[in-house]
């Protein structure tokens, strides 16, 4: 049975410049991967419509990946971006495990606040292969990147 997971942070910068990170593939390459991982697209097309292929390797070569090897491989498409507010995701793993099938819904929501920008990212439809304790790490690590990217220093990596 899949799950839904969340997660939020407040970002000093303009909803503006963090929807440009959410939409920009050089800024994602960089940010996106959580800790521990490295990755690249294969493709990149920001618009309703649009999608990527992203190929995230583990940086310990003993780690399993969900895609075989210590790689995780993740086809998607975007459903909706709306600048500067919210991207929806429909992600796919490329996998032969079934508990990595199925469709896992990510939304990405920019709100503008006092502070600077609330950044709420909720995965719906998670497959029961990703722990909601495994996304929140995750997710903490990604948002705590892309927080450091758009102070201009490097994420944790």
């Amino acid at each position: 049975m899949t799950h839904t997971d969340a997660a939020a942070t407040v970002i000093a910068a303009e909803p503006e410049a963090v929807f440009a990170a959410l939409v920009d593939a050089g800024a994602r390459a960089v940010w996106l991967p959580p800790t521990g991982m490295t990755g690249r697209f294969e493709w990149f097309d920001a618009r309703t419509g649009g999608g990527y292929r992203m190929v995230s390797t583990y940086d310990d070569a003993s780690e399993v990946g969900k895609s075989g090897g210590n790689e995780d491989v993740a086809d998607v498409r975007f459903a909706v971006v709306e600048a500067p507010h919210r991207v929806v995701e429909e992600v796919d793993f490329v996998s032969d495990d079934p508990a990595f099938a199925g469709t896992m819904t990510m939304t990405w929501a920019v709100e503008p606040i006092e502070a600077g920008s609330r950044v709420t990212v909720t995965a719906t439809d998670v497959p029961d292969g990703i722990s909601s304790a495994d996304h929140a790490v995750a997710f903490a690590s990604t948002l705590a990147n892309l927080d450091a990217y758009l102070r201009g220093s490097a994420p944790a990596g």
